[in-house]
């Protein structure tokens, strides 16, 4: 019987709000990501998911792994030099690395 996270996982997956994205290669476990459905899905979930996203960046910015354009319309971020050098990447915890390796998929996305 599956818990009632996996249900929910499960039925954002089955409605479009939620995608596979990788596998955690420490544990196994598959990550995921929200997708533009997620808004209308989970309206709540989608606000907290865009004020922890919006943390993760100011936190990446502040060590030096972001530029952000913060007078900009839409706000730029691109990554910086730092961002490629696996010595600083190392240094990370394993949450700003993942916010890292998600924000360099969806730039590399957009190219």
């Amino acid at each position: 019987m599956e818990s009632k996270e996996e249900k929910i996982i499960n039925d954002l997956i089955l409605n479009g709000g939620l995608e596979v994205v990788a596998i955690d290669q420490e544990t196994g476990e598959m990550l995921y990501s929200f997708t533009p459905k997620i808004e209308k899905l989970m309206p709540d979930l989608y606000q907290e998911h865009l004020q922890s996203v919006n943390l993760a960046i100011m936190n990446l910015w502040e060590k030096g792994f972001l530029n952000l354009d913060l007078f900009a319309k839409d706000p730029i971020i691109t990554i910086t030099e730092k961002a490629l050098k696996e010595e600083e990447i190392i240094a990370l915890s394993k949450e700003d690395r993942w916010s890292l390796f998600e924000i360099m998929r969806l730039l590399k996305r957009k190219v």
